[in-house]
């Protein structure tokens, strides 16, 4: 056990060694693993950010009945009744012409309005539904157009949906992504590493000569990929905070002028440490590959 140990521990000490003894080829091989990491874990960043700013948009969506200007005061009643006893609605609100433009007014529209002859808005019902599924909202939306008085209904959770959909689809493209890159890291560490075992293929049919087992030799290249995965990984944070510096003023700028506290989220401690893991063990993956079968070439 004691020996085990300390060949790993001397397999890792020459690793660490060889690193240092060609500098400009660790430095060139870690930027290259560093940018083929920063994309797919920039996409992943830019579609978790878009799901917090969405996570803190209004989540409950409504629907809005706009009625005729000519709507008779029986039409009105019904289409009252109707909400009232209505098991899909759970929450109903009358919006009156005079309240919609007053809102206008108030949200610093009034030189808009102050040039019209007539107030232009409909009287509306605002509803919110106790299962707001898309299913559910379409039914609903069918259902009161065709009421007599109603002019047209809108449902504002459309907007959502398209968002949900596109940030759905940005979670695909991000897993394909990542898988595409894992593949691109093992082969650029497995380049790295057969490299460096045809420099040390004298030494390595001496100490088969010897009784070397291959496990024995492979150690040593094993470790050399997982330093050059992590040193890569590490290149990528550095990047990525780079890009977060660059671009956290101009986000904040934009959201306070929504008024929104939004800001720009880096990588949290675990999501850190996975792409410390995953980067070490894909560099580590292309070593074993590499040095397996350069040793079966040399049989």
């Amino acid at each position: 056990m004691n020996s085990w140990l300390a060949h790993h521990l001397a397999s890792l000490a020459d690793a660490v060694r060889r690193l240092l003894r060609t500098p400009f080829s660790a430095v060139f091989t870690a930027l290259a693993i560093g940018v083929a990491i920063t994309l797919p874990v920039g996409m992943y960043l830019g579609v978790t950010n878009l799901n917090r700013l969405a996570g803190e948009l209004p989540t409950q969506p409504e629907i809005s009945l706009f009625l005729k200007e000519n709507a008779s005061q029986g039409e009105r009643d019904a289409l009252q009744h109707k909400l009232s006893r209505h098991p899909a609605i759970a929450q109903q609100r009358f919006v009156s012409r005079e309240a919609a433009l007053q809102r206008l007014n108030a949200q610093g529209l009034s030189d808009v309005t102050a040039g019209l002859d007539k107030n232009p808005l409909p009287d509306a019902w605002v509803l919110s539904l106790r299962h707001a599924n898309p299913q559910a909202m379409e039914a609903v939306r069918q259902e009161f157009s065709a009421q007599p008085g109603v002019e047209r209904v809108h449902a504002d959770s459309a907007w959502a949906e398209r968002l949900q959909a596109m940030l759905g689809l940005g979670r695909q493209a991000v897993l394909l992504l990542s898988a595409l890159f894992g593949l691109a890291l093992v082969a650029i560490a497995s380049n790295a590493i057969r490299a460096q075992i045809l420099a040390r293929r004298e030494e390595i049919e001496v100490s088969r000569l010897i009784g070397a087992t291959d496990r024995y030799i492979r150690r040593p290249f094993l470790y050399y990929g997982a330093l050059q995965g992590a040193s890569g990984a590490l290149v990528a944070l550095g990047i990525l905070a780079l890009l977060g510096m660059a671009l956290s003023e101009p986000v904040g700028q934009l959201a306070s002028l929504y008024g929104s506290p939004f800001r720009l989220r880096p990588l949290d401690l675990a999501e850190t440490a996975i792409l410390l893991g995953a980067a070490t063990l894909f560099s580590w993956l292309g070593a074993w590959i590499a040095v397996t079968r350069t040793l079966r070439k040399f049989d």
